[in-house]
């Protein structure tokens, strides 16, 4: 894994601007946890002049839903969910800071011109390996909406959670890249 990069979280202007499409990177340092329930959620209180359950500037959201810890651990399987159901809601969030999101597909063309504007990347992360992923978490915390269960907002603290830059804030997208060595083969 030595030619991964090894990120700390939260993510600086910096850190995205050094990213392309195509870096493996290990991240390391807080994340938060939701998939579209608990986006919803954080928009609509956003459109109805409420404030987030946390500070978003330079977070990172991984899209998942995390199943219940087996005695002994820290949280149960943590697998990536398909990104596109967040997609009516990353814009706005990207817009108040948010810099990171991981998650598993190609991402929609108001994400990605949301990320240009305004300098965020999107991470995909393997699925099938959600058991471990999990191995990558030290600790976790329910935020918000705990009525969601496995859907609430978690703060997780991650160690060399591995993952690959899918989308760049600067138009790179893996995906497409992927479907050009395709039609070459």
């Amino acid at each position: 894994m030595s030619d991964r990069k090894k990120i700390q979280l939260p993510l600086t202007p910096e850190d995205v601007e050094s990213l392309k499409a195509g870096d493996r990177v290990l991240l390391s340092g807080p994340l938060f946890v939701g998939r579209d329930q608990a986006h919803k959620r954080l928009v609509d209180l956003v459109e109805e002049g409420g404030e987030l359950p946390f500070d978003i500037e330079g977070e990172t959201i991984y899209f998942a839903g995390p199943s219940p810890a087996k005695p002994g651990q820290v949280i149960g399987s943590c697998g990536p969910t398909t990104s596109y159901r967040m997609d009516p809601y990353s814009p706005t969030l990207i817009a108040l800071g948010l810099r990171g999101m991981i998650g598993k597909g190609a991402r929609g063309e108001a994400v990605v011109d949301a990320m240009k504007e305004h300098g965020a990347v999107y991470f995909t992360a393997v699925g099938g390996a959600a058991a471990l992923i999990a191995r990558t978490v030290i600790s976790m915390e329910v935020v918000a909406y705990e009525d969601l269960g496995p859907e609430a907002l978690r703060r997780l603290e991650v160690a060399d959670f591995p993952a690959i830059v899918a989308q760049d804030a600067h138009g790179g997208n893996q995906y497409d890249e992927g479907l050009k060595e395709y039609a070459r083969s």
